[in-house]
């Protein structure tokens, strides 16, 4: 019988990363399903929620912000956004879908602790299969958008269509890696997923979802706009504004300055950036998973 070098042994239970993800497709496709069940496991309306919750919040957000403060255009107030409806619903769906996203993909390890416990199989599919489920909840998000937006005049080029792909990349790549990140530490640190819960919750607000980046500007000035501009969530969202709000009027409204030039590719690279971070600090704390769950 041969040797085996050094070389060809592995420290067992660790696999590939993500990397693994790819060969374990049935499997993710698996855990994505299982969580659609149990998620509306004796619930009425179902995969439903996925419109009545955005629904709810795009109408209380509309009358507080767009009616009472008047952010909303009207004769009586001709320096408010156009259709700030639209406006207000595509900065919706995309933070509803990175707070989803990274809010369960932080518990994913945990919740899953009996099944990482009895078998092994590529650990990084919980945090994945999380943000997938989320992505079943934002499609039909999408739909009402798109509806919406065709019915206020929505008529967008090839590049506004390439600018909202690149918002839910950016959006989506963050989700993960942040996703990793907080769910490998919330094995050993509970406290993690109370952090991420604040964290989403200055996510909303720390966006331009319910406001326009001009406010941003006259208030924090230059230094403190390019801080804020600097937020992959922030350049996100302002892409999926451009995609989906701004071809619904009449083309003078603003958009921030290097959007496509500067903001895009930087929000990429922080978005990168973090799946890398998330995917080595994960591969760094996974192998006393089992022990510590």
């Amino acid at each position: 019988m041969s040797a085996v070098s050094p070389a060809e042994l592995t420290t067992p239970g660790l696999g590939g990363g993500l990397r693994d993800i790819r060969q374990s497709s049935f499997l993710l496709k698996l855990l994505v399903r299982k969580e659609l069940k149990v998620r509306y496991r004796g619930s009425v309306l179902g995969l439903l929620w996925s419109y009545v919750k955005p629904g709810v919040q795009f109408v209380v957000f509309y009358v507080a912000l767009g009616v009472f403060l008047g952010l909303e255009r009207s004769p009586r107030n001709p320096e408010g956004l156009a259709n700030y409806a639209v406006y207000l619903f595509s900065g919706i769906v995309l933070i509803n879908f990175f707070s989803e996203a990274l809010g369960n993909a932080a518990r994913s390890i945990v919740n899953n602790g009996n099944l990482i416990k009895k078998i092994y199989l590529p650990r990084e599919l919980f945090p994945v299969a999380s943000v997938w489920v989320s992505a079943v909840h934002f499609f039909p998000q999408l739909v009402v958008l798109v509806i919406g937006c065709i019915l206020a005049g929505w008529q967008p080029n090839f590049v506004q269509l390439l600018a909202a792909v690149a918002g839910f990349l950016i959006v989506g790549m963050l989700a993960t890696g942040l996703g990793l990140l907080f769910g490998a530490a919330n094995v050993y640190f509970r406290d993690s997923e109370n952090l991420v819960d604040m964290l989403l919750m200055v996510a909303t607000w720390a966006s331009p979802v319910m406001y326009a980046w001009t406010m941003v500007q006259e208030k924090l000035g230059s230094t403190g706009y390019a801080i804020y501009q600097a937020n992959p969530i922030t350049i996100g969202v302002e892409l999926f504004h451009y995609a989906f709000w701004f071809p619904t009027t009449d083309g003078t409204a603003a958009m921030p300055p290097d959007l496509f030039s500067l903001w895009l590719p930087l929000g990429l690279g922080v978005a990168l950036a973090m799946v890398v971070l998330g995917q080595y600090t994960f591969r760094r704390l996974e192998g006393r998973f089992a022990q510590e769950l």
